[in-house]
């Protein structure tokens, strides 16, 4: 068995996701192009690029990555790119979105022979939580006026909206891509593609594929554009789990259970919004599982197993892909888990191991 703590990745739970999102790109003519700040584990990019057709970005460096490690296009966005990195950018990418019409003409001569797009905001979204509303009040994200995009329509030839996030309900989606089209729809008329971002999650159990499809045609047909998603979550839900094991326990009012790894270094994502760890077990044992840094509040949650957890007992914490591997950080100097992959096959490999060396390198 390998050293915990360590990420599996699992390509039999990964498949699943690859096929939906193949039988969607078939039915609507949509293409899908995997957010790599979701999720950037190279590893595994040579399985998902037969089911996708390239990668998004946030930054120069997820830009290079797609570029080097994803076949296909590659989509070059960031919130605002500066000078000594736009060259780099455009040589590593087939599309540059620019955040904003001032960014725009900022780079509009170094990017003239570039396919060119521009983020926009409708102003609505489907996020429950403020951190991540990208139509939050005084939003950096994005034009929200078509009359200050309508200037600059010659010199792109797309639009991105990225307005949802976690949304698992189609008749919302058609509703908020309605509105789009009713505020916007003179001026996506005028592109060639539009990209409706991720948030999508439309490889969710129950959600409706056909739907879902049939939507994204007729706005393509209606518009006669080519239609980009942007999944992240939706690629990779329930594909991995985060492997620890419990080093301790005590009672304090309730059974604590101390693992090797931390949601502040490890799961970042619990601890920003407050949200629990995903456990598969059930039983009549209640406990708190927590992390090995300092922090106090380093909970992954409570949970109920069949006997009572012990130092040595080995945990799954489940949905452990998204926004895990990404932000995972040295904090406390806890060791970074290790990254494996379990095969179609059963096999299990591991593809990446963190030591003191990689600590030491992160700081000067």
């Amino acid at each position: 068995m390998l050293q915990t703590p360590y990420y599996l990745i699992d390509k039999s739970r990964l498949l699943p996701n690859m096929e939906k999102i193949a039988w969607l790109r078939e039915h609507s003519g949509a293409k899908a192009l995997l957010a790599l700040k979701c999720f950037a584990t190279w590893s595994v990019f040579d399985m998902m690029s037969e089911y996708m057709d390239g990668t998004t970005s946030s930054s120069l460096y997820e830009v290079k990555l797609g570029r080097e490690k994803f076949p296909g296009e590659t989509h070059a966005y960031s919130v605002a790119w500066a000078d000594h990195e736009i060259d780099e950018v455009l040589a590593s990418s087939d599309k540059v979105i620019f955040n904003t019409v001032g960014q725009l003409n900022r780079f509009e001569e170094v990017s003239r022979n570039h396919t060119r797009g521009l983020r926009v905001n409708p102003g609505v979204s489907t996020s429950g939580f403020d951190l991540a509303d990208p139509s939050r009040p005084f939003s950096r994200l994005g034009e929200h006026d078509p009359a200050n995009i309508e200037p600059v329509v010659d010199l792109i030839s797309g639009f991105m909206f990225h307005n949802n996030c976690e949304n698992a309900d189609f008749d919302r989606f058609d509703a908020m891509l309605s509105g789009i089209e009713q505020r916007f729809g003179y001026l996506i008329r005028q592109m060639k593609w539009i990209s409706l971002g991720g948030g999508i999650h439309f490889t969710g159990e129950g959600y409706p594929l056909d739907k879902l499809a049939e939507r994204l045609k007729r706005f393509s047909d209606q518009n006669e554009v080519q239609v980009y998603l942007e999944p992240g979550e939706a690629a990779i839900t329930k594909s991995t789990t985060l492997e620890v094991t419990v080093l301790d326990t005590l009672f304090n009012g309730k059974n604590l259970a101390i693992v090797d790894s931390s949601i502040e270094a490890h799961m970042l994502d619990l601890l920003i919004y407050r949200e629990s760890a995903r456990m598969e077990q059930s039983g009549d044992q209640e406990w708190m599982v927590c992390g090995k840094s300092c922090l106090a509040g380093d909970i992954f949650g409570e949970f109920r197993f069949p006997e009572p957890l012990k130092a040595g007992d080995r945990i799954s914490i489940q949905d452990a892909a998204g926004y895990t591997m990404v932000k995972k950080n040295w904090f406390n100097g806890v060791k970074m888990p290790a990254i494996a992959i379990r095969e179609l096959d059963g096999t299990e490999r591991l593809v990446r191991d963190f030591d003191y060396q990689d600590f030491a390198a992160a700081l000067s």
